[in-house]
């Protein structure tokens, strides 16, 4: 994959509905403050941390479920009709989200807070060694790429043009969190935010400072990942990770698995020296069980899977956004045979 500038996964959708829809304002905070829809429930809990008790915010998805195959119900479609503000992961995650936005009669502003994060691109076949560099469409000069792809922009996100999984990252986070807040700020100038968004975005800073220390505990050569799909592209080029390969072939996590692409990964795992693999909690562990059993190497699945594509309940130890990310941490630090950084009290 190569790295390409963000641009709002339905941006021309978004100015469309509220130019179409009339002012935000017109639906306007209540005495109650602002009410927040997010799409996933790691958007839920920053948006939750930022407003503090400023507004009241809504998961479109449950702990434990995936955007990528999500079904809007009543429920989703009645907290739209009502919201203030939409925020939005972007980056092409939420395929449906144009239908259930026309259904719900949505009037507010969507958030895209993908805008601002350096996005990257997908590749055709994320299991060929990984290999960041996106090549031009057979025929094409570097040029005429450069136009389509400059083209694909204005048109707004297809899924599976950009690696959608941004918030693997805390720097992208800090960029969602400030997003959120921003937007927050315009739609409500009387909401008191100040203090809980500064709190969050110190955590948030203090979160990746501790991630980045507790990786380095472990040689470059050694960090080596294989997980159920393809969901770990941002923290791979923030902390020099590398994904050796994926359960499923695609950054979309409904995706099937051939018989050569498992042989495949196995022979992967085998030669990488990988130790471990990971299983995600949204995700049926069951393949990544028989492809661990026949590279031989231990799989973490249960309570051990990493909190990928969703938190987990709330209470548990994945439950927040910072909680899944020490916990991802942990776990791939001591997959590796290292121990990570005690967690600082501010997050613990």
């Amino acid at each position: 994959m190569r790295n390409l500038p963000a641009v709002g996964a339905i941006g021309a959708m978004a100015v469309a509905l509220t130019g179409c829809a009339g002012s935000a304002a017109g639906q306007g905070a209540t005495d109650d403050g602002l009410e927040i829809v997010a799409t996933t429930t790691q958007l839920a809990d920053i948006t939750r941390e930022v407003v503090g008790d400023a507004a009241t915010v809504t998961s479109l998805l449950e702990p434990g479920s995936s955007a990528h195959a999500f079904d809007p119900g009543p429920a989703a479609l009645s907290a739209l009709a009502s919201a203030d503000l939409l925020v939005i992961s972007g980056a092409g995650l939420e395929t449906w989200l144009d239908s259930t936005v026309e259904a719900s009669g949505f009037a507010g502003t969507i958030v895209d807070t993908s805008e601002g994060i350096e996005l990257l691109a997908a590749e055709d076949d994320p299991h060929e060694g990984h290999d960041h560099a996106e090549e031009a469409h057979e025929g094409e000069t570097a040029e005429e790429h450069a136009a389509h792809e400059e083209e694909g922009h204005h048109e707004g996100h297809d899924h599976g043009a950009f690696d959608p999984h941004v918030w693997t990252d805390p720097a992208n986070a800090i960029v969602q969190a400030e997003a959120v807040r921003d937007a927050v700020i315009a739609a409500d100038p009387e909401a008191d935010i100040t203090a809980s968004a500064d709190t969050y975005l110190a955590e948030l800073a203090e979160l990746e400072t501790w991630m980045r220390a507790s990786i380095e505990q472990v040689p470059v050569e050694d960090r080596v990942v294989v997980t159920t799909h393809d969901t770990f592209g941002y923290l791979e080029r923030a902390f020099d990770v590398q994904v050796v390969g994926t359960v499923l072939p695609s950054l979309d996590d409904s995706a099937d698995a051939s018989a050569a692409h498992i042989d495949e990964l196995v022979a992967e795992i085998r030669a990488s020296g990988a130790r471990v693999v990971f299983s995600e909690n949204a995700i049926d562990p069951q393949l990544a069980a028989t492809i661990a059993r026949e590279a031989g190497v231990e799989l973490r699945q249960g309570e051990d899977a990493l909190a990928a594509d969703a938190l987990g309940a709330e209470g548990s130890p994945t439950g927040t956004y910072i909680g899944s990310q020490i916990h991802n941490t942990t776990a791939l630090v001591t997959g590796w045979g290292a121990e990570p950084l005690p967690v600082p009290g501010s997050l613990s």
